[in-house]
């Protein structure tokens, strides 16, 4: 009896060990990299998530060696990935990278990402409102 209360203490420090990386980019491999920023995404403010995807692909395109990408992002949280995109741009800007002179700062291109992003998904809302007939509708009468 005295090996069940050490056992089970055991078992909650493993499964708290971890879960204690939830809210970091596991960099093992490009898909459990990816994996984990889906699921890093899903779990930020929607205000928050499109700075977070840019900072995350910021970062893939400055680091076209797999290696030194998962390097780059094993163990961030998304504060620190933002961080990290951030100086990013910083540098490239200041280097002259064509990409980025049409924006003045990291939050003006944020925000012009975003506003494609809205008209992207007006798009798509539209024309699903045109098609709009019984061949898009999922609810089905159960009679």
């Amino acid at each position: 009896m005295k090996k069940l209360p050490m056992l089970l203490l055991m078992l909650s420090c493993t499964v708290l060990i971890a879960c204690g990386r939830g809210q970091s980019i596991s960099g093992h491999s490009i898909k459990t990299a990816y994996r984990s920023v889906k699921v890093m995404k899903e779990k930020l403010p929607l205000e928050n998530r499109m700075e977070f995807q840019v900072s995350f692909w910021t970062i893939r395109d400055a680091n076209k060696d797999d290696e030194a990408f998962l390097d780059a992002v094993d163990g961030k949280s998304p504060v620190e990935i933002v961080a990290a995109a951030k100086e990013i741009y910083q540098q490239r800007k200041a280097s002259g990278f064509q990409p980025y002179d049409k924006y003045s700062s990291w939050e003006e291109m944020i925000s012009e990402f975003g506003k494609e992003r809205l008209g992207q998904d007006k798009r798509k809302g539209s024309t699903r409102a045109e098609g709009g007939g019984q061949a898009d509708n999922v609810l089905y009468k159960l009679q």
